[in-house]
């Protein structure tokens, strides 16, 4: 079967590629620039959830957390009263009444040279070609493949077995399909500006609103990055001028003025832009065999949005489905889920920032909250701080993880039921069916440990809850239990899977057993070894039975009754290409 193409080298197309060859499938990235360094500018930076960090440090860019820096805390500031404080426990927190865990704040440009490293090691680099200098003018599509042609250096044409655009906001790809990009343009803009210097607290963030000094606005973001590097977002009125030099100058003196206590501590600017925001989602995010994935199919960025994070959570969930229907051939509702869940996550997301920027950003809404503020009512303004450090953590409505609970690939819960009554097979848990797992300890069969999170991305997991496993040798637990039973269950599932142990996962009670997708996803959590269902979920998993193409594997599994043997670590998918 031919290669994906991708039509985009930034983090998007790059994670896609990664994630793509993780399954063994190979493709090539159509990069419009020439391949050397990093496009993006200093002032130009991603915060990445642990999770997000997590998935980019699976895809092959082990030093992510070293490149950038993890805060220790988000400060929300009014004037000069703290208004809102979050720690953060380093790492990934697992304990459901811990500080939560620490975002990662990284250079893009660090972050797509770590991605392109990654292209170019082994195992991606027998799997990922990338090609400088080719920018798609042309695109066509049939029933086994799609066919582009590039201008550029070497002007050619392309075959493929499915095209993602993660060719930007400007996307040509999504042009050429003829679909439509529906928004808000500059709905918010920002100075931005990336400095070396030394601040207070170099590991926090902080959010300041309606700072003290003249000219420098309603609302002062800073954050901290590795080496003394620090961005600031400087919030603009909305019909503004352009912003010139000058003023960039004295927001940057008057700002670091007001937090040094007078004083100018010496600095060196390292970039800087104007940013608009921008609030777009594109009407379709599948055409037949081709995808839509990043920039190209939504703009977010309002209230302190990351879209290079919601752009990655693209990548991770497409890959796996592409995988599937690469290997094995897929059904309509597998491909079609993608828009299902991500189009429907992005559009919830600047839905909830709809509702809630006009009254944060109407004219008169902060100083009526100043007025509360200074007859002694508080409580407006507090919420107003917030929901602004909301949206810059990605929690609540305004960016909290998605959860996919409407999928296709979901089995609808009874109405008016939830968690454990949903249905009598589910069992109890905090994580709710459709979420992203939380991060434990597990144990293989062959009885190394790893964390939940660096199992993910290959296939789907089965992850036994039995506390007291982890001071067993696995030759003992392999044979007690209900292990014997799963593990033949596991074997005998429609799609390849491996099966984990857990002494424990918030929420849940001995003998729970996890159904996880390869993103993470929970499909449900079932309590004992329910084969039937349990082949029945993992089915409804990859959409049902999948359409095979010409050059497809066989999907591995017998059925639940008839599967003789338990399971192992599942061999990996063949990597080759039929031509």
């Amino acid at each position: 079967m031919d290669p994906v193409i991708i039509a985009g080298a930034g983090p998007v197309g790059l994670a896609l590629a990664l994630g793509l060859a993780r399954h063994g499938v190979p493709s090539i990235v159509l990069d419009e620039t020439d391949g050397v360094g990093a496009r993006a500018g200093a002032e130009r930076t991603a915060v990445l959830s642990p999770p997000t960090a997590g998935l980019v440090a699976r895809l092959g860019y082990a030093g992510v957390h070293g490149d950038g820096l993890s805060w220790t805390a988000w400060r929300t500031v009014r004037r000069r009263q703290e208004a809102v404080r979050v720690d953060f426990e380093p790492g990934s927190a697992s304990a459901p009444d811990s500080d939560p865990a620490s975002p990662l704040h990284i250079s893009q440009a660090r972050l797509e040279r770590g991605l392109r490293a990654a292209a170019a090691a082994s195992p991606a680099k027998d799997l990922v070609r990338i090609v400088p200098r080719a920018r798609v003018d042309t695109l066509e599509q049939d029933g086994s493949g799609v066919t582009v042609h590039t201008k550029g250096t070497d002007a050619t044409w392309w075959r493929g077995s499915y095209l993602a655009g993660c060719d930007g906001s400007r996307s040509t790809v999504r042009k050429l399909l003829g679909v439509r990009f529906p928004g808000r343009t500059a709905v918010d803009r920002y100075a931005v500006a990336a400095l070396r210097v030394g601040l207070p607290a170099p590991t926090e963030a902080l959010l300041h609103l309606d700072p003290p000094g003249a000219g420098l606005g309603p609302e002062v973001t800073a954050r901290p990055l590795p080496d003394g590097v620090w961005r600031l977002d400087w919030l603009l009125p909305a019909n503004g001028g352009p912003l010139t030099s000058d003023d960039l100058v004295a927001r940057i003196r008057g700002t670091l003025a007001a937090w040094n206590g007078g004083e100018v501590p010496p600095y060196e600017l390292l970039g800087s832009a104007e940013h608009p925001v921008h609030q777009r989602l594109a009407r379709d995010w599948r055409a037949g065999r081709v995808f839509l994935a990043g920039d190209a199919a939504h703009l977010t960025g309002a209230l302190g949005a990351q879209s290079v994070e919601e752009g990655l959570r693209d990548a991770d969930n497409l890959a796996w489905k592409l995988s599937t229907a690469w290997h094995y051939g897929a059904s309509g509702t597998l491909l079609d889920s993608y828009q299902a869940e991500r189009r429907g996550a992005v559009g919830a997301r600047l839905r909830a920032t709809d509702q809630v920027l006009p009254l944060l950003r109407a004219d008169g809404a902060w100083h009526s909250v100043r007025r509360s503020m200074l007859s002694g009512v508080s409580g407006s303004a507090r919420r107003y701080a917030e929901l602004l450090t909301d949206g810059h953590l990605g929690r609540g409505p305004l960016g909290a993880p998605p959860v996919y609970a409407r999928s296709p690939l979901a089995l609808p819960a009874p109405r008016g039921a939830s968690g454990a009554a949903a249905s009598p097979l589910v069992a109890a848990c905090a994580t709710p069916v459709g979420a992203a797992v939380t991060d434990v300890e597990v144990t293989a069969l062959d009885g190394s440990r790893a964390r939940l999170y660096e199992r993910l991305g290959r296939h789907l997991l089965v992850v036994l809850i039995a506390p007291g496993t982890g001071v067993w040798e696995s030759r003992h637990w392999l044979t007690a239990g209900l292990m014997p039973r799963l593990a033949k269950a596991v074997a005998a599932l429609p799609t390849r899977a491996e099966l984990l142990v857990a002494e424990a996962y918030p929420g849940s009670t001995a003998h729970g057993v996890l159904l996880i997708r390869p993103d993470g996803h929970l499909v449900t959590v079932m309590t004992g070894c329910r084969p039937a269902e349990l082949y029945s979920y993992a089915d409804l998993a990859r959409g049902g039975p999948p359409v095979p193409a010409q050059g497809t594997e066989q999907e591995p599994g017998q059925g639940p009754e008839q599967a003789d043997t338990p399971s192992s670590e599942p061999s990996e998918p063949v990597s080759g290409r039929t031509r």
